[in-house]
């Protein structure tokens, strides 16, 4: 039989917490619930009203990874749950993470989180636009740097705040508040912005998901604005081959990266790092950070 834990008055039987998930560290799935529980106060600040998509990896980053939307069969009723518009003729329901139990219930399943750039009151209106640079090999995260600095301040002549933060695999994410806006009104602003800086950097940045463009390149996804896209969430561990971490960083750390190593971080940096930064993307959460997105030229 599962050990039973509560949290927050919730008995949730978590299961097989010996059991090795990232075989390269050694790192435990006991060691995981304690880290997203002492992280919970970052990562439910959020994902609050957002509907989450997990990718599960049961068995660690080496074995099935399935990324699913809907709510996972035999969810607990006092999870909260949302209904979210779908391309189909039928809406379905997503998981809500608003509180600790729910976090840990999710956290047991083994999962990365996602989550789009609007909540469940408002879907399909986005209040923060997200730039996903992913580095075609040879160019490599710090290839990224240089174009986020670019980007960050190309954000700020249009009056936007950027927060930046490591993807947690091979690349960063720029996110910015704005006032709330139509995701393909952002989507097609973000686009814009790609191939403004795809221009700007021709050897540099590509703007196209074409494969064949992309090695030696940063490629500037900005599609995650579109309503049907996700991303990974601040603080989410990643199925990779170690448990590294989707972790907000500075700018002078951007500015000062010279090798992929110095911008990536295992769950057991976050404690100290929060400890010393804060929530360094607690600007998307205040709302006097937010600004409208610039009108068509």
């Amino acid at each position: 039989m599962s050990p039973i834990t509560i949290v927050e008055g919730r008995r949730l039987p978590l299961t097989r917490l010996d059991k090795v998930l990232y075989p390269e560290t050694g790192t435990t799935k006991g060691e995981v619930l304690h880290y997203v529980t002492t992280t919970a106060g970052a990562l439910l600040a959020h994902l609050h009203d957002r509907p989450v998509s997990f990718l599960r990896y049961p068995d660690g980053p080496d074995g099935e990874r399935f990324f699913t939307k809907n709510v996972p069969p035999g969810t607990p009723a006092w999870v909260k749950t949302c209904e979210v518009p779908s391309r189909s003729a039928h809406s379905r329901r997503q998981v809500l993470l608003q509180d600790l139990a729910s976090l840990v219930w999710a956290a047991n399943l083994v999962v990365e989180l996602h989550a789009p750039q609007w909540t469940c009151d408002t879907p399909a209106t986005a209040d923060r636009l997200v730039l996903d640079l992913d580095p075609g090999a040879p160019a490599t995260l710090v290839e990224c740097c240089a174009v986020a600095r670019w980007l960050r301040d190309r954000l700020a002549a249009d009056g936007l705040y950027a927060c930046v933060k490591t993807s947690g695999s091979k690349g960063l994410h720029l996110l910015a508040p704005i006032e709330p806006a139509p995701s393909d009104d952002a989507t097609a602003y973000a686009r814009a912005l790609a191939v403004e800086a795809a221009a700007a950097f021709p050897d540099l940045v590509t703007a196209k998901m074409r494969k064949d463009l992309r090695p030696g390149k940063v490629f500037l996804d900005y599609s995650q604005n579109a309503a049907a896209k996700t991303t990974a969430c601040a603080y989410t561990l990643r199925a990779r081959a170690t448990p590294t971490v989707s972790t907000p960083v500075t700018w002078d750390e951007v500015a000062g990266c010279t090798d992929p190593a110095q911008l990536t971080f295992l769950f057991g940096e976050i404690a100290a790092r929060r400890a010393r930064h804060g929530d360094l993307f607690a600007p998307l959460l205040n709302p006097n950070y937010a600004h409208p997105l610039p009108r068509p030229a």
